[in-house]
């Protein structure tokens, strides 16, 4: 009795936690554009993109991407799920620092919302195709020309 007893509580404990390590989650983003006249923190200069390593052309790129659309990603969540290990509060977090630099989902992203907003999508359009994951779709290893 003891022992399955034992077994139903490691099972429920199982279960309540790894909930919150669901997929199905979306990570934080906000919602709306910034406000009028509000500052958004910069986006990596060049200067900083020189002190981080490096070592493909397309990592420089998604910078120039993200640096092109900073207000577009404010409203989107990043799939890497740094909200939960770095605090990031969208995708624009990934950005500020060398953290977008060592991730492909970061970059992915960027490059998609730059396309997307190219073609005319709205952020909730672009938001929509992320969280259907169609930024997987992107080469990181095709993006290495200077954007238009």
């Amino acid at each position: 009795m003891k022992r399955i007893f034992g077994t139903i509580i490691v099972a429920l404990l199982a279960i309540s936690t790894s909930a919150q390590f669901a997929d199905n989650e979306v990570p934080a983003y906000h919602a709306t554009a910034p406000a009028k006249g509000e500052k958004l923190p910069p986006i990596a200069s060049a200067d900083q993109l020189k002190d981080m390593d490096l070592r493909y052309e397309y990592q420089e790129r998604a910078y120039e991407a993200a640096a092109k659309v900073p207000r577009v990603l404010y409203q989107l969540p990043c799939y890497c799920y740094c909200d939960r290990s770095a605090g990031h509060k969208s995708l624009h977090s990934c950005f500020e620092g060398d953290h977008g630099s060592h991730c492909s989902t970061c970059m992915q992203e960027a490059f998609y919302a730059y396309e997307m907003t190219k073609k005319g999508k709205t952020v909730k359009q672009i938001r929509a195709g992320i969280m259907r994951g169609e930024y997987k779709n992107i080469d990181l290893r095709s993006m290495n020309a200077p954007l238009s």
